[in-house]
Order: structure tokens, then C-alpha cells, then sequence
């Protein structure tokens, strides 16, 4: 059926509403037989829906025929669309280009999104006669040799780990490596071949990167065969301390090797892809294989995807995490994707981001079926786990309501603490909770400068103000509920804030710490004149207050000892004549910190550009 004209809004009558929507299917029918982007936005102008077509005119048109069948998503979009809006591409290909940035950007109410936005982490092996190993993330270039990406930072550093143990390469900063006259303590404990203070020499090192290389490549037998070659020929020349050296190494490689349990034994780069459903919602695992090896996964939670099928949700994904971004050859789903023609053109496009052909699997077999078994259950624990923490953080917050008497519509909290240190740096926070979880992409910080150092009512109101003065301008959503982590002295602060900018309605609760700041002996004070109350250790609201302000509190000490940090390492430096900005820039670069710029010698600071004998003298005595 087709979808009912949009309800009249205040004002307007049926006639009206019947009137736009005259005049919206009249310009769909003007619509060009031509492949683009198309977008759909409501009264107000927000984007409801953004998606592309090979023939503009026939798929924005689809939307609004009679005998339609479409999902009930699709349908309750299609009854609120005002206009369309459309951009015109030469393919169907650069249409699927620039559907993917406008969900990016716009992350329309009606789209599958996924919240990924963190960059994939490299491990990097550098240039140079002696190259680093270290732990990438950004854009690739040509300033040394990637393996990954990784799922996550963990999983680099546990590999940087593991080639420290087998190969020893190095992993200090270059102005480190370039400064050292002595050996560091890894390589005391036998975690680096000390190359900084000349332990080995260039060929030796070389040949330690060539066979990392190939380790990381998935070659492990080609590694183990050539080091138990030059085990056999150390140990021919009686260099027993070299052979038994090789022999460790050796034995740790079969360790790792033994340790992966999903190997298909070929130096395979894939990713694998499966998707679960539970109540309604989704979770789409994703595991990463490289050389061979399971390296990591990740799971993630689409939005929007109520009525989805598992197929459109996989199709989302593949889309959103891939284009314009690192693709491996092979893509392997449980769940069947290529039978759509827009899957198809999506390959294609992949195909000629990397320059080789992209593979997608939905039936694998041996090794890989493995993997997409390992992949779905994961998918389906990591929803249950996701499942029941948003039942017990509902029940959290149902029950605070209860305790403290608030409106059951209370379902966005905002919570503030100020960090300093006697007055030095002051930091406030303002973390955010909603949808039964933390929402750190929507968290604030604010440098305040209470006119007397130390002041707590003072800071908190600059903070409140600065704000909640945004907030009520437009830019952003208020809260239900705003948590001040202190007594009653700081919440009505923060109320009297409120009041003077018109935002009264909204309830306040401090957050005041208990016996010796143990947890559990919180109370929680008003500002509308009710006693204090003191919720039970064990009870669920008092769990969720505590999770919100130890959240705040967090990110509050963070911001200020970063405030602090900087402050500090500014005026070592910046009250020495002759050092300028510029100068301590390069002090900073050259010696890895102010720490390190503190442990040079005068001979050292002379070998930056433009230290004199005489400011390296005065350096040297400023920091001793």
C-alpha cells in the first residue's frame, strides 16, 4: 500500500498537507533517468534517508507507489519525507562512493550506521640501516613497510611483543636510538640486539628484519628452515653461544605458531564477516586474518536496523568500513550477499580501490569455514553480552527513578566534575549517558579560570554556563537529568546557572562523597529543598550513579593532568633565555621530552641547530 500523507503539523491543515504532498510527487516525477545519490529530508530539512540509484526517477519514485511492499523502517521514512533532494553521477560506482560519505557525514535517522569511526592500527617496519618496529595509525605511505591493520591497538602490541622476543629489533624513538650511550634495559633483557650503542652490526640486524618480514608475511616454516640452518651452521664453527641463541628462537617461533589455533597453513589476508541477530538486534563480528593467522576481532552494533534482513545489515557494513579504506583480497560472510546487484557493484568498486580482484566467499570451505564458525559464535556471545547489559542497565536506571522520584522519561544524564590541583590547571567534564551507555563521542571538556585559584562553586558555574549556554542557543540536546559530582555547594550552583538561563525545569542532583570517599556511601542532595538520601550499596541506581560519575571523574583527571603537563613542560623551557618557541620545539624533538632534553649533556644540546656553547651551558644549568 502506499504510504499515508504526513499528519498536518500545527497550523497546517489536511489540505495543506495534502497540497505538499502533491507537489513532492510531482518533482519525483521530474527526476532524471539518471544514476546519482538521492536524500531524503522532513519538514524541518534534517536527512531522513540517503541512498543511491542507477535510475533516479524509478527508485525515488518506488518509495511512494500503491502495492509497494516495503519494510516498516522504509515505510513509517517514507510517510515523513517532505523533499528529495538529488545529486546526479556519471556511475552507479560514484554514486556508491558518494552515498557512503553522505552516511559518514549526515548519519541519516533511517540508514543501517555503524559507529566505527576509530582508524584501523599498522604495525610498522621502518627505513633506514637500522629499522624500527613500531606501533601505525593513519594513512599509509611509503616511509617503511605495514602489516595489518589490526583490530585493535591490543592486538599490535601484542605482536611488536612477540617479534621483540624472537628478533630482538628495536622499537625506541629515532632520537633516542641517535642519543643512547649505553645499552637500555631491553636490551639487558634480551628484547633488542642494542644496534644504538654498535651490539650488532648492520648485516646481522638486516637479516633479523628479513626474517621478521617474512614471519609477519605468514612464512613461518620459510622462517623456522633458515634458522635452524644457521642453528646446524653455528654450531658446526663451535659458536655454541650463537647456535643456542638461534635454538630459543626456533622454539619461541613453534610456541606462537602452536599458540594460533585458526591457521590455514597459507599466508591468507582475509576478513570475516558474520552476522547475528538476537531480539531484534544485530551484531556483525569481524575477524581479521592476516598472514594466515588470526590476528583479532572486533564486534560492532549497527543502528537502525530493526527490520533489516541479515544480508542488507552485511551489505551496510561492507560498504561503510571498506570504501575508501584498506581491503584485503578476500571477504568472507555467512550470509549471502553477492546475489544483489548493488553487492556486485560494491565488489567491482573494492576491486579497483586496491587494484586486485576482491573475492567474496558465502559457503567456504576447510580453514575458512573455521574461521566464519569462530566469527558467528563470537558474534552471537558479544550480543548476548551487549543484550544483557542494557537489560541491567535499564533496570539501573528504573530503579533511580523510582528512588529518587523522577519522571520516567529521564533517559539522557549529564554529569560534571571539576579536576585541579590546588587550583593549578582546573579541568571540568561533562560526560554524557543515554541508550543504557556512555556516549564518549559526545563528552566536553572546559579549561576554567575561576577568579580565585581553587574555587570549586566558581569553576563549576563557568563550566555550567559555557555549556548549558549552547545548549539552550540550539547546539546540542539538554539533558533529562544533570548529576554535579559534589555537595549541595556545587549543585546549586550549577541550579542557579540553570535558572538564569531559563532552564529551571530540568532536575539537579549532587553527588556528595561519603566517609573517607569509599564507594557505596555517596549521598545524593537536591536542590528543590528534599532531604538527602543515601541509596544502599548494593542497589541499582546507586550502581549507575556511581558508574556515571566515576566516568566523569575520569575524564575530568585526564584533561587536567594533560592541562597540567603542558603547562609545566612549557615554563621549564620557556624561562630560559634564548629558547624560544621554535627552540624548544626542537629540544623536544630531538631528545623524545623534556626528560630527555634534562638527562642531554651540554655536548648533547649543542648538536641541535642553533645552541650555542654558551645556551647549551645555560640549558643545562636551568634543568639541574
Amino acid at each position: 500500500m502506499s504510504p499515508e500523507p504526513v499528519a498536518p503539523s500545527a497550523g497546517e491543515t489536511a489540505a495543506d498537507a495534502a497540497a505538499v504532498r502533491a507537489l513532492l510527487l510531482q518533482s519525483i516525477a521530474e527526476l532524471p533517468h539518471r544514476p546519482g545519490v538521492y536524500r531524503m529530508l522532513d519538514t524541518a530539512g534534517h536527512v531522513l534517508y540517503v541512498g543511491k540509484a542507477l535510475d533516479l526517477r524509478k527508485r525515488v519514485s518506488s518509495y511512494f507507489q500503491a502495492g509497494r511492499s516495503n519494510s516498516p523502517r522504509i515505510e513509517l521514512m517514507a510517510r515523513q519525507v517532505h523533499r528529495v533532494e538529488v545529486t546526479v553521477t556519471r556511475s552507479e560506482s560514484e554514486a556508491l562512493l558518494l552515498e557512503n560519505n553522505y552516511i559518514k557525514s549526515l548519519r541519516p535517522r533511517y540508514n543501517i550506521l555503524y559507529r566505527d569511526d576509530k582508524s584501523y592500527p599498522y604495525l610498522r617496519i621502518g627505513r633506514g640501516e637500522f629499522p624500527r618496529l613500531s606501533f601505525y595509525r593513519g594513512a599509509v605511505d611509503g616511509k617503511g613497510q605495514y602489516f595489518g591493520p589490526f583490530p585493535n591497538a591490543g592486538a599490535v602490541r601484542a605482536s611488536i611483543q612477540m617479534i621483540q622476543k624472537v628478533f630482538r629489533l628495536r622499537t625506541c624513538e629515532d632520537t633516542v636510538f641517535r642519543n643512547r650511550s649505553r645499552p637500555c634495559l631491553l636490551q639487558q633483557i634480551q628484547r633488542c640486539t642494542g644496534p644504538c650503542v654498535g651490539l650488532i652490526d648492520a648485516a646481522a640486524y638486516a637479516e633479523d628484519v628479513a626474517d621478521a618480514r617474512l614471519f609477519l608475511g605468514g612464512q613461518d616454516d620459510l622462517v623456522i628452515d633458515k634458522l635452524v640452518r644457521r642453528m646446524e651452521e653455528a654450531s658446526a664453527r663451535l659458536a655454541f653461544e650463537q647456535a643456542a641463541q638461534l635454538r630459543d628462537q626456533v622454539k619461541a617461533l613453534r610456541k606462537v605458531r602452536e599458540s594460533q589455533f585458526v591457521d590455514s597453513g597459507t599466508a591468507t589476508d582475509a576478513d570475516v564477516i558474520a552476522c547475528e541477530a538476537s531480539d531484534g538486534r544485530y551484531c556483525v563480528n569481524l575477524a581479521m586474518i592476516r598472514g594466515g593467522r588470526h590476528v583479532g576481532d572486533r564486534s560492532l552494533f549497527p543502528d537502525h536496523a530493526d527490520d533489516a534482513t541479515p544480508s542488507e545489515v552485511l551489505l551496510a557494513f561492507v560498504a561503510q568500513h571498506y570504501l575508501e579504506a584498506d581491503v584485503p583480497p578476500q571477504l568472507i560472510v555467512n550470509h549471502p550477499i553477492d546475489e544483489d546487484a548493488q553487492a556486485q557493484t560494491l565488489i567491482d568498486v573494492l576491486s579497483a580501490q586496491a587494484g586486485r580482484r576482491v573475492q567474496l566467499a558465502t559457503n567456504p570451505r576447510e580453514a575458512r569455514r573455521r574461521w566464519l564458525e569462530m566469527a558467528s559464535q563470537n558474534a552471537h556471545l558479544a550480543l548476548e553480552r551487549r543484550l544483557a547489559t542494557e537489560r541491567s542497565q535499564e533496570a539501573r536506571l528504573a530503579a533511580l527513578q523510582q528512588a529518587v522520584d523522577l519522571p520516567d522519561t529521564v533517559r539522557r544524564i549529564e554529569c560534571f566534575d571539576i579536576s585541579h590541583t590546588m587550583g593549578e590547571a582546573a579541568v571540568a567534564s561533562c560526560v554524557v549517558y543515554e541508550g543504557e551507555a556512555m556516549r564518549p563521542g559526545e563528552y566536553r571538556r572546559f579549561n576554567v579560570t575561576p577568579a580565585t585559584p581553587g574555587d570549586d562553586y566558581a569553576a563549576m558555574r563557568e563550566a555550567i554556563e559555557r555549556r548549558f549556554r549552547r545548549l539552550v542557543q540550539g547546539e546540542g540536546r539538554l539533558p533529562d537529568l544533570l548529576l554535579i559530582d559534589g555537595g549541595s555547594g556545587q549543585a546549586q550552583a550549577a541550579r542557579a546557572v540553570l535558572d538564569d538561563l531559563g532552564v529551571s525545569d530540568l532536575p539537579v542532583i549532587g553527588v556528595a562523597k561519603g566517609e573517607g570517599r569509599k564507594p557505596g556511601l555517596e549521598t545524593l542532595v537536591f536542590t528543590d529543598g528534599r532531604a538527602g538520601v543515601q541509596l544502599a550499596m548494593d542497589h541499582p541506581g546507586a550502581h549507575l550513579v556511581q558508574q556515571i560519575r566515576d566516568e566523569a571523574h575520569r575524564f575530568a583527571v585526564q584533561g587536567h593532568r594533560a592541562r597540567r603537563d603542558r603547562k609545566r613542560v612549557g615554563s621549564a623551557l620557556d624561562g630560559i633565555a634564548g629558547v624560544g618557541p621554535k627552540r624548544r620545539q626542537q629540544l623536544l624533538a630531538r631528545f623524545g621530552g623534556l626528560r630527555g632534553v634534562a638527562a642531554a649533556s651540554q655536548e648533547d644540546l649543542m648538536q641541535v641547530a642553533g645552541i650555542s656553547d654558551a645556551l647549551a651551558e645555560r640549558i643545562y644549568r636551568a634543568l639541574h
